[in-house]
């Protein structure tokens, strides 16, 4: 997952970026407004982390623009302000969630998982191209090697799909606890074997892992 972080205090906006990257995220960071705002549109990012009081174009109007241009990336307000009158202008606006400073990493962390589940990040493409001739049909949620489809139980079918939501970006087994079994009693074990039967349908690298961090599913290389 690409995400921009806009921040323009150093040493916050430094802590923010090396957690998330340590979680497995790609992230940009700036201090300047009107540079995220060429950055959004040049590059194209998954979710949006914007502080509202930056130089340049502030973090409301960044979010308005982006709105009226149609975009719908998720966007995640960093910031101070209190007032029920700012609230309320960020969600009129078109941002997804407000994260008030100071708060804990972790808090960060469950906030962009939350995101996550409400489905923000899904594809407008109806097929996905994944690495080692593998596609994922977001329509139908079938998964195919070349032509041949790939037949996998409903839970196995939920966890690729999440994964391939989340392409290129690694979710923690927790998140995967969370979201595909609810919380329900089962051990971290299961979800772990669950990944194994996947492989075993697949291939070894078809669900990635990085110690610590989580699983991920890449698309295929341009």
């Amino acid at each position: 997952m690409k995400i921009l972080l806009l921040e323009d205090d150093y040493l916050y906006k430094i802590s923010i970026k090396e957690f998330l990257v340590e979680i497995g995220f790609e992230v940009d960071d700036f201090e300047n407004g009107d540079e995220a705002l060429d950055a959004v549109f040049e590059k194209g990012y998954d979710l949006l982390l914007l502080d509202i009081r930056v130089p340049g174009m502030d973090g409301f109007e960044l979010v308005q623009t982006i709105r009226q241009e149609g975009l719908k990336t998720p966007v995640i307000i960093l910031t101070s302000l209190t007032d029920i009158t700012s609230l309320s202008k960020g969600y009129e606006l078109g941002c997804n969630d407000y994260l008030r400073k100071p708060f804990d990493l972790i808090e960060l962390k469950y906030r962009i998982e939350q995101i996550i589940k409400m489905g923000c990040f899904q594809s407008d493409e109806d097929t996905i191209t994944l690495d080692d001739s593998y596609s994922f049909n977001i329509t139908s949620e079938q998964l195919k090697k070349e032509q041949d489809i790939i037949e996998l139980t409903q839970k196995e079918q939920e966890v690729v799909s999440l994964l391939i939501q989340n392409r290129g970006t690694y979710l923690s087994i927790e998140t995967l606890h969370e979201i595909i079994w609810c919380h329900k009693e089962i051990s971290y074990a299961d979800i772990r074997m669950c990944i194994k039967r996947i492989r075993n349908k697949t291939d070894e690298h078809f669900i990635k892992t990085k110690r610590f961090v989580g699983y991920k599913i890449d698309t295929a290389k341009k």
